[in-house]
């Protein structure tokens, strides 16, 4: 029975490739007034973002439809779904309602569906894990068991230089993010354990941030295990705090990527996420 790991485009990973399955994403969708961004790996990021900032009166995300996930089921007899955290987006709850059609279509198949509770770099973290799982030969029950294990220690924090599109879709209110704009603010924050984003720290001045952020990792368990980063145009910012995290810990697995289209209209120009996970090197 083969295997397919599927992950909606929140995870910024596009491409992955391993032994024993097959990898496959299903695009969210940024819309303005004047128009749509599918989330994929062609996008052209700085011009959406341009536009982002020139847009006055909307901006908006949409989930993969129910329909979108299925098709993108189809072909494997055992999936591992992965999705943005429900508290942000309807893409679980689409994924979820794909799965038990798809049950229905092929009743030998499996289907988990895995409510990340995250966003973009823990998602890379999951999907790397199942990967290697999956490589390993264990069956599709073990994983299940192994991967909800796994969650218990990953971990994902943020920083943002603007709070303007979570303030326009109810995230945080159009008064915080009015202060931390006129003020040059950078805020910290998390993914807690309900898959909510509360907001830790605001600060001034790169090494404060990248000093807290730091320790805000160690705090959490973090002593040397992986750690992915993604930023939404901000290469040398994200670039200090991986030799930060090298300087301590030289032989932790690093690594950076660019934010795709879904966390770049929420991190902005500037944002970074930083996912990581408990265990040691």
């Amino acid at each position: 029975m083969n295997f397919k790991i599927v992950s909606d485009s929140s995870s910024n990973v596009f491409t992955f490739s391993g032994s024993g399955f097959e990898y496959g994403t299903v695009p969210l969708k940024i819309t303005t007034s004047k128009e749509e961004f599918v989330d994929t790996p062609d996008l052209d990021i700085p011009r959406m973002i341009i536009s982002l900032s020139e847009e006055k009166n909307f901006s908006a995300t949409s989930c993969p439809n129910m329909h979108e996930w299925y098709e993108a089921f189809k072909g494997a007899d055992n999936i591992f779904a992965i999705t943005i955290t429900s508290s942000l987006s309807g893409s679980y709850g689409s994924a979820v309602s794909a799965a038990e059609e798809y049950v229905k279509d092929f009743p030998n198949a499996n289907v988990y569906v895995i409510d990340s509770l995250s966003t973009g770099p823990e998602m890379q973290l999951i999907i790397e894990k199942l990967g290697e799982l999956i490589s390993s030969g264990k069956t599709f029950e073990e994983i299940k068991s192994e991967i909800i294990e796994y969650q218990k220690h990953s971990h994902l924090l943020f920083c943002l230089q603007s709070l303007a599109n979570l303030a326009r879709n109810g995230r945080v209110s159009h008064a915080a993010a009015k202060i931390a704009g006129i003020l040059g603010i950078q805020i910290i924050g998390r993914a807690s354990a309900q898959g909510t984003l509360e907001l830790a720290h605001k600060l001034r001045g790169e090494k404060k941030v990248l000093n807290t952020i730091f320790k805000e990792m160690e705090m959490a368990g973090f002593s040397g295990g992986k750690v992915r980063i993604s930023h939404c145009m901000n290469l040398a910012y994200v670039e200090n705090l991986k030799s930060i995290i090298l300087e301590k810990y030289p032989n932790c697995d690093v690594q950076i990527l660019h934010c795709g289209a879904l966390c770049s209209y929420y991190a902005e120009r500037g944002g970074f996420i930083v996912g990581f996970d408990d265990y040691s090197a």
